[in-house]
């Protein structure tokens, strides 16, 4: 590569091809380079070409190959040879055809622009385009799946091992170098050549087509071992590989000669290309699902959704799981959580990881760290459902991690917990972001195969088993969350992906919060959808959930009933919040219930010795005295209706709870202590900036025009400096006539070569544009640095103007 070459090329481009070339390559303009020579060695990097050729579709890498196939070891391709190379060739039947036919020239063409933009080809005069040879070490040795040249893979060989090669191929006895000659000017002969492929047995040819059009034209074979002479061949390989129709490399592996490989491919030396996505299509006979069953079924995702997601960290206030000391959650805290919220493990971690990424949960800054809900989680519980949502699918959508790594082992065989550092992946938005797009462009259902079949043409070169399986998995995860039903995109997770606003969109399928519950016989209460917050808070008190959905399920039982009556709700409050919220008749069952929970709640009082018990019934307390199962608090007689104990009051209150009394807590004037429990809250913290490589960085219209003007101005000053006029020593110039110069150029705002004495000592020199002389200083402007400096005059040595 001729780093020079390629800098005039970008040189002589336009102020909006370069901005285009920016726009496709965000990472030669971050930071700005300082010229175009710096440009090129930039564009030509290693990692660079390499980040590239990841954003190419197939069509583009295949018209590559060809250019690295005409360029050979040079890298200079003709571009005539290359258009006749890529006419020549057949699209394939995975392009959208249903049969071969050529590709068209526009579309060639239009491709060879494109990587020209891209700088990964430019040309040289008008026939030749020039090739970086950093593409030798990113991409495949052999382009378009065709084998090195034949001399390139005998120029190393032995004299004798390739005797009997000339020999088979009726040439004269030659040493090396003049053996590589001949062979290569034998497979060089299309005649001759054809001639020999004739002449190979069935069995052999099966070999070398094999080879051939596989893709790859190295194969595995065991003991490779030439024979010494022709007639020796006993096997198809070893026929093949004494007449030179198979290079050996190594004992177990040979290479197909690149001749060889175009002889059989005839007509279609690239193979198939593929100048256009496959357009998966929805089954036809798959049965008709209108948009309103899939946004349907998507909403009612949505909801249960938000449920599992509030279950999921009031569990954690309620007991609050510790972080591990490597990070994140552990495996008995995660299933734990998963059973409380009735979901399976892998969808408690995707919930928990959203969660923690959209600021709902975050871990303790004390010694002992905990994950707990934080203050956010509370604002977010009182916002309405669709917004809700909204926040969660957004935080999925956008944050770098994969939850779905969760439970799996890492490169040292060891679990990945959820909420650690290991299930971070910078890669992850902008596969999700791929995936959701092939739902965009094309109408469902998919399947797992169409999506992976237009992703792999889009991004070859980002393909593997493991693609494919991330591809399942976000579309998983996307189901999960309602954004995807039945394959197929709900129309406010198209908006959702597209950047729309799907809030209107979801409030129209969300039915309205209802304010009122159906009290049953059984003791159960059913809300018939979701319940306004404030009534959904009461419920959450006073009953359990049996059983969510469409339809919650609550279950009111003596535990729920005491619950409400220790955060100060009265018997007589609980029956008029039934009476007045239900729409069937209030049964006498639950009346009982809240009369009898209510009439011995507090019966008994615990306050601080440790602890004391004190109650207006001697013989209640007697019982308990007496009961074994309250042995362990080493209660203590103090009177007729006191006992004290030396345990926290809290340990007295949940012991005596688990033997079937009802105590209450009292204060140190004996009132009952009431309130709603605490809820436990984790600091807020700041939102994080979303992890984007290199490759995903967006540049806006004004930086790219910025970056253009500041590389073309930094360019004319490092060639400006390379025409700079040579340096005089301090002392031997005039101040007199460098002073006239500068207040001249001031005048004109005229650019001029100062040299002057720096702090060091030496003479220095740069380009400057005077802006005033006076007062023993000058004043002057770097049009490269847009910045201003001051320069004593004294230490001013020589001014020359330049040219503009």
């Amino acid at each position: 590569m001729s780093t020079a070459s390629l800098a005039d090329h970008y040189r002589a481009l336009t102020d909006e091809q370069l901005e285009r070339l920016f726009a496709a390559r965000p990472d030669l303009a971050v930071p700005v380079p300082s010229d175009f020579s710096v440009l090129a060695q930039r564009a030509h990097s290693r990692m660079s070409v390499a980040r590239a050729l990841d954003h190419l579709d197939r069509f583009h890498l295949e018209v590559l190959d060809a250019l690295r196939l005409v360029g050979g070891a040079e890298h200079r391709a003709d571009r005539k040879r290359v258009l006749d190379l890529l006419a020549s060739a057949p699209a394939g039947t995975g392009s959208g055809g249903s049969a071969a036919h050529p590709v068209p020239d526009f579309s060639v063409r239009r491709v060879l622009d494109h990587l020209i933009t891209l700088g990964l080809a430019w040309p040289d005069g008008e026939t030749v385009l020039r090739l970086p040879t950093v593409l030798d070490e990113v991409t495949s040795r052999y382009p378009a799946g065709l084998g090195r040249p034949v001399t390139t893979l005998v120029e190393d060989e032995r004299t004798e091992d390739l005797a009997p090669v000339l020999a088979a191929l009726h040439l004269p006895a030659a040493s090396q170098p003049e053996a590589t000659v001949l062979i290569g000017e034998a497979f060089g002969d299309s005649v001759r050549l054809a001639a020999l492929l004739d002449a190979c047995p069935p069995e052999a040819l099966v070999v070398l087509e094999r080879l051939a059009s596989g893709g790859n034209p190295v194969g595995a074979i065991r003991d490779v071992r030439r024979p010494t002479d022709p007639t020796d061949a006993d096997s198809p390989v070893r026929w093949l590989l004494v007449h030179g129709l198979l290079v050996p490399l190594d004992a177990s592996t040979v290479e197909l000669p690149r001749e060889v490989g175009l002889a059989l491919r005839g007509d279609a030396p690239l193979g198939p290309l593929h100048p256009t996505e496959p357009a998966p299509t929805a089954d036809a006979a798959a049965p008709a699902i209108t948009p309103d069953r899939i946004d349907g079924a998507g909403s009612g995702q949505a909801l249960e959704v938000l449920r599992q997601t509030t279950t999921l960290l009031d569990a954690c206030a309620a007991e609050p799981p510790p972080v591990l000391k490597a990070g994140g959650l552990g495996v008995r805290d995660l299933r734990r959580l998963a059973r409380t919220a009735g979901v399976d493990e892998a969808t408690a971690a995707l919930l928990l990881e959203i969660a923690h990424e959209a600021g709902l949960l975050a871990r303790t800054p004390d010694a002992d760290p905990t994950w707990l809900p934080t203050a956010a989680f509370d604002v977010w519980q009182a916002t309405p459902a669709e917004r809700r949502w909204v926040q969660l699918a957004g935080a999925w959508l956008a944050m770098a991690r994969m939850p779905a790594l969760v439970g799996t082992r890492d490169d040292r065989d060891r679990a990945i917990a959820a909420l650690s550092a290991e299930v971070t992946r910078s890669a992850a938005p902008t596969l999700r972001a791929q995936t959701l797009q092939v739902l965009v462009e094309y109408p469902g259902p998919l399947t797992h195969a169409d999506v992976v079949s237009v992703l792999d043409w889009r991004a070859p070169r980002r393909g593997g088993r493991r693609r494919d399986e991330v591809i399942s998995e976000q579309l998983a995860e996307a189901t999960t969350l309602g954004v995807v039903a039945q394959t197929t995109l709900t129309r406010y997770g198209r908006a959702l992906v597209t950047g729309e606003d799907p809030v209107p969109l979801l409030a129209d399928l969300i039915p309205d919060p209802v304010d009122h519950v159906l009290v049953q016989a059984d003791l159960t209460v059913v809300a018939p959808g979701p319940l306004e917050p404030t009534l959904a808070a009461e419920m959450a008190l006073v009953a359990d959930v049996e059983s969510a959905g469409g339809a919650t399920v609550y279950r009111v039982t003596p535990e729920s009933v005491r619950r409400a009556l220790d955060a100060g709700r009265s018997g007589s409050e609980l029956q008029a919040f039934f009476g007045a919220r239900s729409r069937t008749p209030v049964p006498q069952s639950l009346t009982y219930l809240i009369d009898d929970v209510a009439r011995r709640h507090g019966g008994l009082r615990v306050g601080a010795a440790g602890s004391y018990l004190r109650t207006d019934d001697p013989a209640l307390l007697a019982t308990v005295l007496a009961d074994r199962r309250c042995a362990e608090l080493g209660l203590r007689r103090i009177a007729d209706t006191v006992l004290v104990s030396s345990a926290s009051v809290q340990r007295v209150i949940d012991l005596l709870r688990g033997s079937g009394y009802v105590p209450a807590a009292e204060d140190a004037g004996g009132g009952l202590v009431l309130g709603w429990p605490e809820a436990k809250r984790a600091p807020g913290r700041s939102n994080r900036a979303v992890p984007r490589g290199a490759s995903e960085i967006s540049l806006d219209r004004d930086y790219l025009a910025g970056a253009v003007v500041a590389v073309r101005r930094g360019d004319e000053a490092a060639r400006t400096a390379r025409r700079a006029p040579v340096l005089t020593q301090q002392g031997e110039a005039d101040p007199g006539a460098a002073l006239g110069v500068l207040q001249q150029a001031a005048r004109d705002r005229a650019r001029v070569w100062l040299s002057y004495v720096d702090a060091h000592g030496g003479v220095t020199a740069r380009v400057v544009r005077p802006v005033s002389v006076g007062a023993g200083y000058l004043r002057a402007e770097d049009d490269r640095t847009e910045t201003e400096h001051t320069f004593a005059l004294h230490r001013v040595v020589s001014a020359i103007r330049t040219p503009e």
